[in-house]
């Protein structure tokens, strides 16, 4: 049996498992178990990807496998992996696990919350490990679905509101995904002359490019709006902030990575020419989305916002290095994808902490925690010293590519763009530190912060499977970048530049 089909057997064992569950401790330890069998799946995937790579294997996808689904319109079910999709599983195995202990100490209809909340990672997962569009879109859609329910039912706030805005944008976005994907089956071609679904097949056959110039804009686009593209990004902040904090987790730390992904893997891959055409439209909308969301965030008051917008601008530098169409920037919008992934789970999982102790997510009240929660306090300058990019640390590596490899276009049109690109790190350092020196810092705010219980076990738990990589990757980055610069092979070939 094929091992990536254990990356979707494994959750659906899980969801079995908590149908069949009863009381308040049992799901969570159902969830627990099966994800982290997930986890161990991951570590397992990513030592068997490196094994076969050093081995000599030269493929550009590995662990390939097919399934006939649907014989007369030729969908199939393909299955496939490289180095960006192995070490994207592996962040979304480590968020995952991570958001089922931050969510430990959930009661109301606990069993249903972590069935939506693995359902959503389960279509994650099937989204990278896929190399066929059609199961591509059916996960993508698997992931979006759930995050209505788990926001409309388990979120606070305006929720109702925020659920439906969400599920309409990026229902929108994919009405645009799905005319771009089947534009591309029908200008497709495998070796049988027949339509295909099959990304390799589709790069082999090429898209004629009078067909890339009309579906590009459409697929970048579809993609774009879960990527938190400008001007479609609104639904993002919103969503975030009325989300429970696992859900926050999955939807910035892994969710929004399905949209830089699919801009990547599809978009950019397929439609090259076109991409190499258009690239400077969408440039201009990335940079506004760079710039508007650290601007954006340093505005908020609300912690959730602050964090919301600061992803806006992270996910946007994502979609800005893809365009830049060279291996260096490419390489940083991958590591940028695993890095934000990581720090802003860890954001979120740090916020509903605060806001379990002292209810209240306005940052102006509250004062002087890091006396009474070092713990929590340590973490999240950790996670904000990465998201502002200091060097050792997950943040530094990812931007420093990115920006390297934009800069290494010689015109002025790039040049500023990347300019201005770069100067929203200042204004990421700024809202960072507000909110350490207004939070942390200082006398205790009220009386009754003096007596906030320290970090559970779980939640400690939770906050170091996020800790530790994003450490990791600041200081021993190198095996990663190979891994993934390797895999930019056939695309760099495929925009001439490779």
């Amino acid at each position: 049996m094929n091992m990536l089909l254990l990356l979707l057997i494994i959750p659906a064992l899980t969801v079995g498992g908590l149908l069949f569950s009863n009381g308040k401790r049992m799901p969570r330890m159902v969830a627990a178990v099966g994800m982290s069998l997930q986890f161990a799946a991951s570590c397992y995937l990513v030592l068997a990807y490196l094994q076969e790579r050093a081995a000599g294997n030269t493929a550009e996808m590995l662990f390939t496998s097919s399934y006939e689904w649907f014989k007369y319109l030729n969908i199939r079910f393909d299955l496939g992996v490289d180095g960006v999709s192995v070490s994207l599983i592996l962040l979304t195995s480590i968020v995952t696990l991570a958001g089922v202990f931050i969510s430990w100490r959930v009661e109301d209809l606990a069993k249903e919350f972590f069935v939506s909340l693995i359902l959503l990672a389960t279509g994650v997962f099937g989204f990278f490990i896929s190399i066929d569009l059609f199961s591509m879109f059916l996960f993508y859609e698997l992931a979006v679905i759930p995050m209505y329910l788990l926001i409309g039912i388990w979120g606070s706030g305006p929720r109702e509101y925020a659920a439906m805005k969400l599920t309409l944008m990026l229902m929108a976005g994919s009405a645009f995904l799905l005319v771009g994907l089947l534009g591309l089956y029908f200008y497709s071609a495998n070796a049988a002359d027949q339509h295909t679904f099959n990304l390799l097949e589709i790069a082999r056959g090429g898209i004629p490019i009078e067909a890339q110039r009309l579906f590009f804009p459409l697929t970048f686009v579809g993609f774009g709006v879960l990527g938190a593209l400008f001007p479609f990004h609104t639904w993002s902040p919103d969503g975030h902030a009325s989300a429970p904090t696992a859900v926050s987790m999955l939807h910035a730390g892994v969710l929004m990575k399905l949209g830089g992904y699919g801009c990547f893997r599809v978009a950019i891959f397929l439609m090259p020419e076109a991409a190499a055409e258009m690239s400077w439209f969408f440039i201009i909308l990335t940079g506004f989305s760079v710039i508007y969301g650290a601007f954006g965030a340093i505005r908020q008051t609300d912690l959730k916002y602050i964090n919301a917008y600061s992803s806006v601008s992270h996910c946007g530098l994502v979609l800005f290095a893809i365009l830049m169409l060279n291996e260096t920037a490419l390489t940083g919008a991958v590591l940028q994808m695993i890095s934000h992934g990581l720090m802003t789970a860890l954001f979120f999982a740090l916020i509903g902490m605060l806001y379990e102790r002292t209810h209240t997510r306005i940052v102006q009240e509250m004062g002087g925690l890091l006396k009474v929660l070092p713990f929590i306090s340590a973490v999240y300058v950790i996670a904000g010293l990465a998201s502002l990019g200091l060097p050792g640390l997950s943040g530094f590596v990812a931007e420093l590519s990115i920006f390297v490899g934009a800069f290494e276009h010689s015109d002025l049109f790039h040049r500023v763009w990347t300019i201005l690109a770069v100067s929203a790190i200042v204004v990421t350092a700024v809202y960072i530190l507000r909110v350490v020196g207004v939070m942390l810092m200082g006398p205790i705010k009220e009386p009754a912060y003096a007596a906030l219980p320290g970090a559970y076990w779980y939640e400690k738990t939770g906050a170091l499977l996020l800790v530790l990589p994003i450490l990791g990757m600041g200081l021993l980055p190198l095996w990663l970048a190979d891994m993934i610069q390797f895999s930019l092979i056939p695309l760099l070939r495929a925009l001439g530049v490779g």
